[in-house]
C-alpha cells in the first residue's frame, strides 16, 4: 500500500481500498477516516438528490439539509462497516445514508398526539356516516357531525396525507444491510432504465409490485395518480368520479394494506 506524505490525506482507490479498511479497523486512523469521508461525500449527495426528487412535491425541505442528514449516515457506516464481509462499502454506506435521511424525515413528519386524535375522529365520523348513508360521506356532512370548520377539516386531511408519506418513501431492507429498495421508487419507476438497479433488485421489486396488485383497483389508481402522476386529491377525485374525502380515505386504506403485505414480504426475506 502506497503511503502519502504526512501533510496529505491517503488517496483511496478501488484497488487499495480494502487494505486501507483493514488498517483503519486496526488503528482507527483519523486521516484514513477523513479520506474515506472525502471519497464517499458524492454518494451522500447522490442519495440526497434521489430522495429530494422523490419527495419534492410533498416536503418543504432544503437539499442541503438532506445532505446533512445523509452525512450522519455515512459516518455511521464508516464506524460499523466490516471489511471482512462480502459487501462493498459503497453498497453498505448507501443503505445507511438513505436510512439516516429517512429517519430524520420521519422525525420532521411526526405529528402531535392531539392532531393524530383529531384525524382518527374524522375517519371514525366518515365510517359512521357511510354505514348510515350507504354512500360516500361528503366533507360537509363530516364537519357538521364533528362540529368543526371546513378549514380545520382540510388541515387535518393534509396532515393525514403528510404523515403517511414516510410509509411509501421509506427504505425496504432485504435483510443483509447490503441492499435496499424504496416503495415510492417502485411506483415512480425513476430508475427503471438503470440495468444495474434492475438486476440487483428485481426479485424484491417484483414482490412489491405483487403487493400493489393485490390492492383493490381504486386503491391502486389512487396511489399511481398521487405518487406517479402527482395529481392532487381534488384532481384524483375528478378522474375517479368520487369526492375528495373518498380519495383521502382510499389513500389511507391503501397504505395500511401495503404495510401489512410488505411486512409479510420482509419476514419471508429475513
Amino acid at each position: 500500500m502506497k503511503q502519502n506524505r504526512k501533510d496529505k490525506l491517503p488517496i483511496i482507490t478501488e484497488e487499495n481500498e480494502h487494505e486501507y479498511w483493514i488498517e483503519f479497523r486496526k488503528n482507527l486512523s483519523p486521516r484514513i477516516r477523513e479520506a474515506i469521508v472525502k471519497k464517499y461525500a458524492p454518494l451522500v449527495k447522490y442519495a440526497a438528490n434521489k430522495i429530494n426528487i422523490s419527495t419534492k412535491n410533498i416536503r418543504d425541505i432544503e437539499f442541503e439539509d438532506l445532505v446533512g442528514f445523509g452525512s450522519f449516515g455515512l459516518l455511521d457506516a464508516i464506524d460499523r462497516y466490516d471489511p471482512n464481509k462480502d459487501v462493498k462499502f459503497k453498497t453498505y454506506a448507501l443503505t445507511r445514508i438513505m436510512g439516516s435521511i429517512y429517519d430524520e424525515l420521519r422525525k420532521l413528519d411526526s405529528l402531535p398526539r392531539s392532531i393524530r386524535k383529531d384525524i382518527k375522529e374524522v375517519e371514525k365520523a366518515r365510517e359512521l356516516l357511510e354505514i348510515h348513508l350507504r354512500r360516500d360521506a361528503k366533507p360537509e356532512e363530516i364537519i357538521n357531525m364533528l362540529g368543526i370548520t371546513m378549514d380545520k377539516y382540510n388541515e387535518l386531511m393534509g396532515y393525514g396525507i403528510q404523515s403517511s408519506i414516510t410509509s411509501l418513501s421509506g427504505i425496504f431492507y432485504t435483510g443483509d444491510d447490503a441492499d435496499e429498495i424504496s416503495i415510492m421508487d417502485t411506483l415512480k419507476s425513476s430508475d427503471k432504465t438503470n440495468p444495474e438497479y434492475l438486476a440487483e433488485r428485481e426479485a424484491v421489486k417484483k414482490q412489491i409490485v405483487e403487493a400493489l396488485k393485490k390492492l383493490p383497483e381504486k386503491e391502486q389508481q389512487v396511489l399511481i395518480l398521487y405518487y406517479y402522476d402527482e395529481l392532487t386529491l381534488k384532481e384524483i377525485g375528478k378522474v375517479l368520479d368520487v369526492s375528495e374525502s373518498r380519495v383521502s380515505q382510499l389513500h389511507t386504506k391503501a397504505i395500511q394494506d401495503l404495510r401489512h403485505s410488505l411486512s409479510e414480504i420482509k419476514k419471508a426475506l429475513l
